[in-house]
């Protein structure tokens, strides 16, 4: 966890630090993210997680949380793609970073990052049963979403670590 830390420069964390992760709850949720959390208490970085949130509140408020973020860390795993909720996230902060309000850094969790690019493996499959009940716009910015994300500078996390 701490190389994660450490790729949040403190220059992007002056004013009221701010990091919104973006994944895919039931499959991380209690391993990964836990450790993620974990290092960020112990940093002092400001975050915002799904489970901190009010009970009750509309869902439509996460959005107003990714626009208050400086920070968007979007972890990919294989289950990412299941929820449109994930992907509508996605295309709002591909939106938001491309107008320089926010930067995006991706994690390949146990995924590639070309199948998240190229919507293929476990990841593609779960992309494409999600799409053939979605409309052809929501595909076109998803997809747009995950390109755009895809290559931006990031950490590719796999099953095996190397010795080195």
């Amino acid at each position: 966890m701490v190389a994660i830390s450490h790729i949040i420069q403190p220059s992007l964390m002056q004013l009221q630090p701010r990091v919104f992760i973006n994944f895919r709850g039931e499959d991380i949720r209690y391993g990964f993210i836990s450790h993620l959390v974990a290092a960020f208490e112990v940093h002092g970085i400001y975050f915002f997680i799904d489970k901190y949130e009010q009970r009750g509140n509309d869902l439509t408020y996460l959005f107003k949380r990714i626009e208050e973020s400086k920070i968007v860390l979007a972890i990919f795993s294989g289950k990412y793609a299941q929820p449109k909720w994930c992907l509508n996230e996605l295309a709002t902060v591909k939106k938001l970073a491309e107008e320089n309000k926010l930067k995006v850094i991706p994690i390949f969790y146990k995924v590639k990052v070309g199948d998240v690019r190229h919507q293929k493996g476990e990841f593609g499959r779960n992309f494409w049963n999600l799409a053939r009940i979605s409309s052809g716009e929501e595909i076109k910015q998803w997809k747009e979403a995950l390109e755009f994300v895809s290559h931006k500078m990031g950490l590719e996390l796999c099953e095996n670590r190397s010795s080195t």
